[in-house]
């Protein structure tokens, strides 16, 4: 299946199967019950997302919208959980990839930490250099959402951001 930019894969509440990100990036939005969204986190390709229903089956607590062109392969849910009760290094495979994303995270949590504005933006920018490549950050994120990984305000994003540029 093809996602364009801004295609929703599924919403935040709705129950439904696991997806395999082939390529592209998605974001996860969740929506505060004053209807902001709020991203908390980045999906790269080869995951299978929800990360929180790879062992067992849950509302997705997020909302999927492409960031740039997706490839996604829809997983067969009871074929997943069947092949997990039947091959036990299939749980194996799941804890070393929810291990991945769990180091990604404490690096994320790791920006979130740090003193300065400035340091919070230079710490994202190696993790997405890192993990999601070539493309600058600004090329797909919005300043909002910069700001949303690093507990900062869109203002204070935009004025590093030119500072930098100025250098």
């Amino acid at each position: 299946m093809l996602l364009h930019k801004g295609e929703t894969l599924f919403r935040q509440g709705e129950s439904g199967q696991l997806y395999h990100l082939k390529s592209g990036l998605l974001k996860i939005a969740r929506v505060h019950e004053d209807g902001v969204p709020f991203l908390v986190n980045i999906i790269i390709p080869d995951e299978i997302i929800p990360h929180h229903s790879l062992i067992s089956p849950n509302p997705y607590n997020g909302t999927a919208i492409a960031l740039v062109p997706c490839e996604v392969e829809p997983v067969p849910s009871q074929q997943w959980y069947r092949e997990l009760e039947q091959n036990p290094a299939k749980c194996r495979d799941i804890a070393l990839l929810l291990q991945d994303k769990l180091r990604m995270m404490q690096q994320r949590i790791d920006q979130l930490t740090q003193v300065t504005p400035a340091e919070k933006l230079r710490k994202l920018e190696v993790w997405f250099k890192t993990y999601i490549g070539p493309d600058h950050l600004t090329d797909v994120l919005t300043q909002e959402e910069i700001g949303q990984l690093i507990g900062l305000r869109r203002e204070t994003v935009n004025r590093l951001l030119r500072a930098q540029t100025s250098i």
